[in-house]
C-alpha cells in the first residue's frame, strides 16, 4: 500500500476521432491556430495518425489528439460522452474570435454566455462541438510563432462537458474519488473543479441528459478524457485508490510521451490519468515539434510498411 496522497490538477489531454486527418490538421493549425506538436500513429492501430495539438511545447492542459480514421462514419453524440471540448482565451478576445471564425467560415459559430463567461460555440469539420471561452484570469503559455497574434491564442482548455444519464454517479466519483470540489451550476448542468489547479483546464461541467439517445462512437465523437498527475509514483497512487472503489483500471501503458491508466467511471465515459512526464520533446527537439512521422520504438522497424499505409499530409509550418 502506497503513503501517497496522489494530486491532480486538471486535464491532461482529450482525444477524440476524426475521418480525415488533411481536414483537422488544416482546422485545427489554420483556423485554431493550435500547434501540431507530435505526428504519430496510434499505437493499437498503427495503420492510422495520432494526431496531438497543443501549445508550442504541447504541455498538459494544451493538449488536443485525433485518432485519425480516414472515412469512419459519423458518431453520435449523446450520453455518456464527453460532448464538448473548451478552450480558454482572454476575455477581451471573443470579439477577435468571431470575427475570425466568421472569415474563416467556421460551422455554427454563436455567441453565448454560461455563469458568466462570454462563449462560442462551433463545430470542427467532423461535427465535434467546440467552444471558445473568453476567462477574466487568463492562464497559458500561447505560441508566439502561431497564426493567431498571441494576445488572442488559445493556450489552454477551460473545460470539458460530460454528457450523462445518471450526473450523480459521475458527480460523486468526481468529488469522492478524484477530489473535484463544486464551482458553480446552471439549469442541468454542474460544474466542478480540479483540486490542485492552477486556473486553466481546470472545470469538469456534468449534464444532465437522461432522455438523450445514447452516443456511439465515430467521427466528431470524443474517445476520451485524460486528467494529470505529476509522476509515476502519484499515477500508482492513483492506480490504487481507484481499484480500491472497485473500479476497473487498465495496467499502466507506456504512451512515449506520458504514461497512463484508464477506467470508465461509473456514469460510462472513459476516464485517463496521464502523467506530466516525460513530454513532447523526449524524441525530437523543440523547434522540430510535428515537422515528421514519429514513431515509438518498438514499431520503429516497421517504419517502411506504415509510411506505405498512411494517406500523405500537407504539414503546417512550425
Amino acid at each position: 500500500m502506497t503513503s501517497i496522497s496522489p494530486s491532480l490538477s486538471g486535464i491532461h489531454h482529450i482525444t477524440a476521432i476524426t475521418a480525415d486527418a488533411q481536414k483537422n490538421i488544416d482546422f485545427y493549425t489554420g483556423v485554431l491556430g493550435l500547434r501540431l506538436v507530435k505526428l504519430t500513429v496510434n499505437f493499437d492501430d498503427p495503420g492510422s495518425y495520432h494526431l496531438y495539438y497543443g501549445d508550442e511545447l504541447g504541455r498538459p492542459g494544451t493538449i488536443l489528439t485525433f485518432f485519425a480514421w480516414n472515412g469512419a462514419p459519423r458518431g453520435r453524440v449523446g450520453p455518456p460522452q464527453a460532448t464538448t471540448v473548451a478552450f480558454s482565451v482572454p476575455r477581451d478576445s471573443i470579439r477577435f474570435w468571431s470575427a475570425r471564425l466568421a472569415e474563416h467560415g467556421a460551422q455554427g459559430a454563436v455567441e453565448l454566455s454560461r455563469l458568466g463567461e462570454p462563449i462560442i460555440q462551433l463545430a470542427d469539420p467532423d461535427g465535434m462541438q467546440l467552444e471558445i471561452v473568453g476567462v477574466a484570469e487568463f492562464k497559458g503559455e500561447p505560441w508566439a510563432n502561431g497564426p493567431v497574434p498571441a494576445a488572442h491564442a488559445i493556450a489552454a482548455f477551460h473545460s470539458v462537458t460530460l454528457s450523462e444519464k445518471f450526473p450523480e454517479k459521475t458527480a460523486n466519483t468526481l468529488r469522492g474519488v478524484m477530489g473535484f470540489a463544486a464551482a458553480g451550476n446552471e439549469t442541468n448542468r454542474l460544474r466542478f473543479r480540479a483540486p490542485a489547479g492552477n486556473g486553466a483546464a481546470t472545470f469538469v461541467d456534468v449534464v444532465s441528459a437522461p432522455e438523450a439517445p445514447p452516443g456511439t462512437l465515430g467521427a466528431g465523437v470524443v474517445h476520451h478524457v485524460a486528467f494529470r498527475t505529476p509522476d509515476d509514483a502519484q499515477q500508482s497512487a492513483w492506480r490504487e485508490k481507484i481499484v480500491g472503489q472497485g473500479l476497473d483500471v487498465s495496467p499502466i501503458m507506456d504512451r512515449c510521451y506520458f504514461h497512463s491508466i484508464y477506467y470508465r467511471e461509473p456514469g460510462g465515459v472513459l476516464f485517463e490519468i496521464a502523467t506530466d512526464n516525460p513530454g513532447f520533446t523526449t524524441d525530437e527537439p523543440a523547434e522540430k515539434l510535428g515537422t515528421k512521422l514519429m514513431l515509438p520504438p518498438w514499431l520503429e522497424r516497421y517504419r517502411d510498411k506504415i509510411e506505405r499505409v498512411l494517406p500523405p499530409l500537407r504539414l503546417p509550418k512550425n
